[in-house]
């Protein structure tokens, strides 16, 4: 009578790409969190820039933020040039939507897709 092998701990290969998948999609949906939180964050910025009479366009400010995120990158063992690519779009972003927006327009609110 022959023992039985151990079981393998590792999942079939078809269960961990599944698996994968859905850590991906979790990772997704927090990147897609954290983005919606920053436009908010930029907007408030926008209300104080106009407040106290300052421009949108800080071009030094932007880029100390890019510098700033590279070191992190770096450090971190993430791709700079992509995290470089990534933050320059944000903040193109940003600035378009501080200058869209007044003190007196409200954050848009997250829409639901439809399904």
């Amino acid at each position: 009578m022959s023992a039985d092998p151990p079981p393998d701990s590792t999942p079939p290969p078809q269960e961990q790409l599944e698996e994968l998948r859905e850590r991906i999609i979790a990772v997704d949906d927090e990147i897609i969190q954290l983005i919606g939180e920053r436009r908010d964050l930029v907007l408030e910025i926008g209300r104080c820039k106009e407040a106290l009479g300052l421009p949108v366009l800080d071009p030094a400010r932007e880029a100390r933020v890019v510098r700033r995120v590279a070191e992190r990158s770096r450090a971190l063992g993430v791709d700079e040039e992509l995290t470089r690519d990534v933050i320059w779009r944000i903040i193109s972003s940003a600035r378009q939507i501080q200058n869209q927006h007044t003190s007196s327009d409200p954050p848009p609110k997250p829409t639901e897709p439809k399904p």
